[in-house]
């Protein structure tokens, strides 16, 4: 489970961004399915629409706020919290399929009709599979620190078996826990540093997601496996790969690469927290990912 108190070491060590807020939202309504915390960044008249989705135990703009003020020069940018995150959709249960549907629901509630989708860490996990279930509606693919498949090595295998047992013996008590948490949290999160600063603005992204409902997904997220499907993925695809990553081993994410038809490789010299410890060396390779795909369109 992921520890606050290392976050908050990481947090005090990076680099803060020289800007004083994050872009606001608003709560939108996904018909069918609950509502969500979604950002609208318009960007240049005409641009292409990515649709950013961030990693585990995380929010949208905590995943992607040093990316922001650059993509929004180049793109429509639009980000949500993903469901059992933030202040993303309540649910009976978590399941990446869900997700990925949640994925074609704002694209339906923002009028866009074939975004381009960029994942980060479980963000890639569901792009890969809104591409996989969805293909007439997602028109590119940039997949970050992201893995296909978990259960590979026998310590993989026995680590995900285990948790999964866990997690589901604990389940109706986690859903409980959820569903108490989310009254305790304020309708919207703040969009500029409050008094403390960035480091209480990032610490309250990071708490905003209960610790009950990551049991839950991680549980789920090890169970996926695209091995199957992954040479099916027709939409332009580009790979951006964390070469310091111990979370998801980069021969890993070097395989996905070589596995999806014409997937272009771009290579981030930082870890798995890299999209904001790392960020002057993960932004870059973004953009190269996002420019290749949108060349492709």
């Amino acid at each position: 489970m992921v520890n606050p108190d290392r976050v908050r070491r990481l947090i005090r060590h990076a680099g803060v961004p020289d800007i004083a807020e994050v872009p606001g939202g608003r709560l939108v309504d996904l018909p069918g399915r609950g509502r969500t915390y979604v950002v609208d960044m318009p960007g240049p008249q005409g641009a292409e629409t990515l649709i950013l989705l961030h990693g585990t135990a995380s929010t949208a703009c905590l995943t992607w706020f040093p990316a922001l003020e650059a993509l929004a020069e180049r793109y429509r940018v639009i980000l949500f919290d993903q469901r059992w995150h933030g202040r993303g959709i309540r649910s009976p249960r978590f399941s990446v399929d869900d997700c990925a549907d949640d994925v074609i629901a704002v694209a339906d509630a923002m009028r866009v009709e074939r975004p381009i989708c960029a994942g980060y860490s479980l963000g890639g996990v569901v792009t890969l599979t809104a591409a996989h279930r969805h293909p007439d509606r997602v028109g590119g693919l940039v997949l970050c620190a992201t893995p296909y498949r978990f259960r590979e090595k026998w310590r993989e295998q026995a680590f995900h078996q285990a948790f999964g047992a866990f997690a589901d013996a604990i389940g109706p008590y986690s859903l409980r826990r959820i569903e108490r948490f989310a009254t305790k949290l304020s309708e919207l999160p703040e969009h500029s540093w409050p008094p403390g600063g960035f480091e209480k603005w990032a610490l309250g992204e990071f708490r905003s997601t209960s610790a009950w409902a990551l049991a839950q997904v991680i549980a789920e997220v090890g169970r996926f496996d695209s091995s199957a499907w992954l040479d099916t993925i027709t939409a332009p695809t580009a790979v951006v790969i964390t070469t310091r990553d111990r979370a998801i081993p980069v021969y890993r994410q070097l395989e996905m690469a070589t596995m999806i038809p014409s997937a272009t490789i771009h290579l981030a010299g930082t870890g798995h927290t890299g999209c904001v410890f790392g960020a002057e060396r993960f932004v870059p390779a973004l953009l190269d990912g996002c420019a290749s795909v949108a060349s492709r369109r």
